[in-house]
């Protein structure tokens, strides 16, 4: 009987340990930043999403973003209105996505660069495309920063825009994150 508490209490704790050691390799936030913005002659357009989800596994490499597109803020209420109802389709593709991986790790690790290169796949409406983005990225204690920005293409979400107001939005816009994670308790 003695035997079998032993060896109960060395599973749990060998199991609690490996909880704990693979939970300090994950970084994690839900206040992440992110933005866009595009420029026509015609008019600016410009977005703030303070409700980002983000995770990384400093072990492996591996990056998932995701936000509520009803979360971006604009402006003018009536371009949030049209961004959700006709654009984005929010009530059919509430969330976007970002799934990668950080490429050149061992280097970030041992800090012989703070570029992070990071190959994955963005999802927007439905679409998912292929990635790259170099980010700035910085490791200090219990945080990991990533900062950066890429265009995105509308047409290449199956975004349509109506004729009507085609010479008012861009074709591309850009997308700038901030993005800073605490351990994972």
């Amino acid at each position: 009987m003695n035997n079998i508490y032993i060896t109960f209490s060395f599973f749990i704790i060998i199991l609690i340990c490996g909880h704990a050691a693979i939970a300090q390799d994950r970084y994690f936030t839900r206040q992440g930043h992110i933005s866009f913005f595009s420029h026509t002659p015609v008019e600016d357009i410009r977005a703030v999403n303070n409700q980002v989800l983000s995770i990384i596994d400093i072990a492996t490499g591996d990056v998932e973003i995701t936000l509520l597109m009803k979360s971006f803020s604009f402006e003018k209420a009536l371009m949030q209105e049209h961004f959700n109802e006709n654009y984005v389709e929010s009530h059919k593709y509430p969330k976007a996505n970002f799934s990668g991986k950080i490429e050149n790790l061992e280097q970030i690790i041992t800090g012989e660069n703070g570029t992070a290169e990071i190959k994955g796949s963005l999802t927007i409406k439905g679409v998912t495309k292929a990635l790259e983005v170099e980010s700035r990225i910085t490791i200090e204690n219990d945080t990991i920063s990533l900062k950066g920005k890429f265009m995105v293409t509308v047409a290449d979400f199956n975004i349509k825009i109506p004729a009507v107001v085609r010479n008012n939005i861009a074709k591309e816009g850009e997308v700038t994150y901030n993005l800073l994670h605490q351990r994972y308790p």
